[in-house]
């Protein structure tokens, strides 16, 4: 499943369990699915921000210049 499938699962789980209706079982195994959605979806992000390099200029043969992007966490 793509990164935009989980999200979109995700906001599902949240809106049925924000709800209140569901039984006890149905919330835990709902709530289980959402934290390993939840796990992918960083492991996904964390791994598309290592890929991510910022432009810094170009060279004398007009080849582009990069540098590794850092969070500002």
């Amino acid at each position: 499943m793509d990164f935009e499938k989980k999200l979109n699962r995700l906001e599902e789980i949240v809106q049925k369990m924000e709800k209140g209706e569901l039984a006890l079982d149905d919330s835990l195994k709902l709530f289980e699915e959402g934290v390993k959605l939840s796990r992918d979806c960083h492991s996904q992000l964390t791994k598309a921000e290592a890929q991510v390099k910022k432009l810094v200029g170009f060279d004398s043969r007009g080849e582009a210049i990069t540098e590794n992007f850092k969070s500002e966490d």
